[in-house]
């Protein structure tokens, strides 16, 4: 497999990582392009790097990979699943840019990326568990109470409540929640349930 067939492997697979895969799923148009933009440039860049020395290459198209990951686009908040597609689209421009003795690896590891991001990324799996930061209109004091007033303004098991601002003054409790929603909730709403006694 030549380099150039591998330079096409990389592009099939970035587009039906963005467009098969985030996009349908997530429907953020902005990463999209950045996802794309990403990949191709530590494609041509690693791939510059890689021709000169092998060895070099290697190591500095390594050390692109960890200084692009700290960056992390710092003026936009991503979600972990978000983080999740952007060093696989790293990894997969890296991928098709190094020169290995047997290039149907660098194509085996680009599907198994895809084929883990397809698999950990969903929509059947833990479908039931959700996360959300909600502010209550009522300040509460007590954990269990706590607990039982968010289970039946979500309607579902609460695991894991942590409470992130409490002002007595104002009577209000910002509540970070880790929950799964019950068989009815899925059945009745595919989302999380909007009731009075809580803002988002």
């Amino acid at each position: 497999m030549s380099q150039l067939v591998l330079f096409a492997v990389d592009i099939c697979a970035v587009v039906l990582l963005v467009f098969g895969l985030y996009f349908p799923r997530h429907r953020r148009r902005d990463l999209v392009v950045a996802y794309l933009g990403v990949n191709v440039g530590v494609l041509a860049v690693a791939s510059a790097l890689s021709t000169s020395d092998v060895g070099a290459g290697l190591g500095l198209g390594m050390a692109l990979f960890g200084v692009l990951s700290i960056i992390r686009l710092r003026s936009t908040e991503l979600d972990q699943h978000e983080v999740a597609y952007y060093f696989s689209a790293l990894a997969l421009g890296l991928l098709g840019a190094l020169n290995t003795t047997s290039p149907w690896l660098n194509a085996g590891l680009m599907a198994l990326i895809l084929a883990t991001m397809f698999l950990g990324d969903h929509r059947r799996l833990f479908r039931r568990y959700r996360h959300q930061v909600l502010v209550l209109d009522s300040a509460v004091t007590d954990h269990l109470a706590l607990v039982a007033q968010l289970e039946q303004l979500l309607d579902a098991r609460v695991h894991v409540a942590t409470v992130q601002r409490l002002d007595l003054v104002n009577e209000t409790t910002v509540v970070d929640v880790r929950y799964a929603l019950t068989e009815r909730a899925l059945t009745t709403a595919p989302g999380t349930p909007a009731r009075s006694g809580a803002r988002r």
